[in-house]
């Protein structure tokens, strides 16, 4: 059960981000705060779509705690969970603001980091995507050959996207244009759905280089198998043709500063 959207005086948020939250109990306490007051410091309105995405922990009971302390927490509850992407997808539905933004709970990216990436996209007219660069990441030996591997595998398929952290999130884009991309991944394969389509639609791509950090709490889900799941349905997606664009999607979004004009 998903509480009411919150809403402040000071009116509509300039930003909504979804964070897929599985069995993150020992993570959310640290990284929800964090990320709400460094928009605060910065005058910027925030609401942050917490999804439970079916957690056996007590992931739900934190965001209903976080939310009563923190009214720009929006939590949300996805009884069974059917991988990353599915949670992600339950919550952008509930987004309102203008800019929607998909962001780990790991806080491998600091939110003072966030808040830069949202500063750089918000000025322009609309028709790009911001992304995250993980340029110095601290997660370990198999972690960077998996990325490696995996970076290296999508470039030679989709050679065009250019990016070399096809993963690196958070990810920011115009509402109207996340919702001409139709996603569709349940798993992991959501970010590199979002950057084949994004380049189908013509989006230019800023990337912000950051530090990405070691997990201070919890676990990743993220295995060595993982990898090879990847490749196998990364194939797939190539060679069946699947990410296309539906040419009623391909129109032009509806940039933010123009929405609210006659």
């Amino acid at each position: 059960m998903s509480a009411s959207p919150a809403e402040s005086a000071s009116g509509e948020p300039d930003v909504s981000f979804v964070m897929p939250c599985y069995n993150e109990e020992e993570t959310i306490g640290y990284t929800i705060p964090h990320l709400v007051q460094a928009f605060e410091a910065r005058g910027h309105r925030l609401q942050l779509v917490a999804v439970d995405n079916g957690s056996t922990d007590s992931t739900g009971r934190v965001l209903h705690e976080l939310q009563r302390r923190f009214p720009a927490v929006l939590p949300h509850r996805v009884e069974v969970n059917q991988g990353y992407g599915w949670g992600v997808l339950c919550g952008l539905p509930l987004c309102t603001a203008p800019w929607v933004g998909i962001i780990p709970a790991d806080g491998q990216v600091d939110a003072e980091d966030v808040v830069r990436l949202f500063e750089a996209v918000k000025p322009t007219r609309g028709r790009v995507l911001g992304k995250v660069r993980r340029r110095f990441r601290m997660d370990g030996l198999q972690r960077k050959v998996i990325s490696t591997t995996y970076n290296l595998f999508v470039r030679a398929m989709w050679p065009q996207l250019g990016s070399i952290d096809i993963n690196g999130s958070p990810k920011i884009l115009p509402r109207d244009a996340l919702r001409q991309l139709g996603l569709e991944s349940k798993g992991w394969l959501l970010d590199p759905e979002i950057m084949v389509k994004a380049h189908q639609l013509k989006l230019r791509v800023i990337e912000l280089n950051v530090f990405a950090r070691m997990r201070g709490t919890g676990m990743s889900h993220v295995r060595a198998t993982t990898c090879w799941e990847f490749l196998h349905a990364l194939i797939q997606a190539r060679l069946l043709g699947r990410w296309q664009l539906r040419p009623a999607d391909s129109a032009p979004a509806v940039l933010p500063q123009q929405a609210s004009r006659p």
